[in-house]
């Protein structure tokens, strides 16, 4: 029996794939067939599309319309797929009530990647993937999470610059994904993680060259975090 998908924030994900799909031009938009999930949307539900939040605009026997903006198609790989009908991972949103098993994920592409490296090794895959705009390579740390594709995954390790990086990929995640179709070359969507885009934001905001006017807050700094037993 199909999952009730129901009462879910409509802006949040886990990066936990239900099922994969495929994305094509209509006329009214972009086409996704998801023959899994599409008996249990509605108009106004939001999915996943290879890690892009899009909106249910209308439904169809196996599958849902979305509308897509220029940034959207400007930033992801949505348009070149849908030039060639390619597969997609799909996720229908978090419930508030649901178990986060993978890590938050806003559906909000950062930047693209290009896979430059698969190896097949004893019990998983290895997949390098170099940023194609390397200043989000300061969001990438060894063990921290990142979605590609839509996917929850974990870095194994990175370059000294972190604009490339590598993960593990165990089987299970390999045969149920749309990973399985990458090779050398493959353009794919990334989002870093959410709680460091965060974190960056509220310590440039704190620190000492952009202290907001009139504001009481300290300056978050290694002095002020040495002071608070910070060591």
């Amino acid at each position: 029996m199909a999952k009730e998908f129901k009462d879910r924030a409509s802006f949040m994900f886990t990066g936990l794939i239900h099922s994969i799909g495929r994305v094509r031009w209509q006329d009214k938009g972009l086409a996704i067939a998801a023959p899994e999930l599409t008996c249990s949307l509605s108009l106004g539900d939001s999915v996943a599309v290879d890690g892009v939040c899009l909106t249910v605009k209308d439904l169809f026997k196996d599958g849902f319309f979305a509308d897509t903006s220029e940034e959207t198609l400007n930033r992801t790989t949505l348009a070149r797929k849908a030039e060639t009908g390619s597969y997609v991972n799909l996720e229908p949103a978090l419930r508030l009530s649901d178990r986060l098993a993978g890590h938050l994920v806003s559906g909000h592409v950062d930047g693209l990647g290009e896979v430059i490296s698969v190896q097949k090794v004893s019990h998983s895959w290895r997949l390098e993937i170099q940023w194609k705009n390397s200043q989000f390579g300061r969001y990438i740390c060894e063990k921290g999470s990142i979605a590609l594709d839509g996917i929850s995954l974990t870095i194994g390790g990175f370059s000294s610059n972190g604009s490339s990086f590598w993960i593990a990929v165990i089987p299970h995640t390999w045969e149920i994904t749309s990973l399985k179709y990458l090779k050398v070359g493959s353009i794919v969507n990334l989002e870093a993680d959410l709680m460091a885009k965060y974190a960056e934001a509220l310590l440039r905001r704190n620190g000492r060259d952009g202290l907001e006017e009139n504001s009481n807050l300290p300056a978050i700094t290694k002095d002020w975090l040495a002071d608070n037993g910070w060591n």
